[in-house]
C-alpha cells in the first residue's frame, strides 16, 4: 500500500496544515491523542504510522524558520499527535526579510 507524507512549510503552512489533519483525523477515525476509534484499518496507513502504545502518528514534516508557528501547531487540537522529530524550526524568523 502507497504512503503519503505530508510536508507543511512556512507559517502560512503550518497554520493551514492543523485544520488539514484534524479532517483528515476525523475521516479515519483518529482522535486528538493518536487513538484509533473504528474496525477497519484499511486505508489507515496511507497517512499514519502506528507507533507504541496503540497510538497513531501522521507522516509529516513541519519546517518553519520561527519556533512561535510551531508553539501555535502544537498547542492546537492535534498537536500532540505529531512525533517532535517531524519538526524543523529554527530559532527567528525572516520577517521583512525579501530576496
Amino acid at each position: 500500500m502507497r504512503k503519503i507524507v505530508h510536508i507543511q512549510a512556512g507559517q502560512c503552512g503550518n497554520q493551514i496544515g492543523p485544520k488539514f489533519w484534524e479532517v483528515i483525523s476525523d475521516e479515519n477515525g483518529i482522535d486528538p491523542t493518536g487513538t484509533y476509534h473504528r474496525d477497519s484499518q484499511l486505508q489507515l496507513t496511507v497517512w499514519y504510522n502506528e507507533a507504541t502504545g496503540g497510538k497513531y502518528v501522521p507522516h509529516a514534516i513541519l519546517v518553519v524558520l520561527e519556533p512561535g508557528t510551531m508553539d501555535f501547531v502544537r498547542s492546537g487540537p492535534f498537536g500532540q499527535i505529531f512525533r517532535p522529530d517531524n519538526f524543523g524550526f529554527g530559532q527567528s524568523g525572516t520577517g521583512n526579510n525579501w530576496v
